[in-house]
């Protein structure tokens, strides 16, 4: 079914990016000084959110739209995996975000608010991987 596919690909894509970022980027970049780390940071989370977002309603919405086409429940359970994403960015990550993205200049707080962003991040990514085991259980 073309519908699961496509969620199953778009929740692939959401959790390649999601590890990628705990595992190489974030490890990568807390190897900076306070100031180029805020400076490194800034433009790749808005690039990251270009990318995630999208693939988190797609990913919602395929599922979606799989469930209704076969009447499987994992299909919307993984779906709802992908939604979970916008509001744990929302209510738990986006307070970090807006303190970090107001900052002109580091300081050891903003280093502590990126190490605590990479960490709440990791939640995005559990979400990810856990509607890529659903819509895979989904598709058996």
């Amino acid at each position: 079914m073309l519908s699961g596919q496509i969620a199953l690909i778009a929740a692939a894509l959401f959790s390649g990016a999601a590890i990628y970022i705990n595992v190489a980027e974030q490890p990568a970049r807390l190897g900076l000084g306070d100031q180029p780390l805020l400076d490194e940071w800034k433009p790749a989370y808005k690039r990251g959110t270009l990318m995630q977002a999208p693939l988190a309603v797609i990913g919602f919405l395929a599922g979606t739209w799989a469930w209704w086409q076969s009447g499987n429940a994992l299909w919307l359970i993984g779906g709802l995996f992908m939604l979970a994403n916008l509001p744990v960015t929302l209510i738990v990550i986006l307070p970090t975000n807006n303190r970090l993205m107001a900052m002109a200049t580091a300081t050891s707080e903003s280093r502590s608010l990126i190490v605590k962003w990479g960490l709440l991040h990791g939640i995005r990514t559990c979400l990810g991987f856990a509607a890529v085991a659903t819509f895979l259980l989904a598709s058996l």
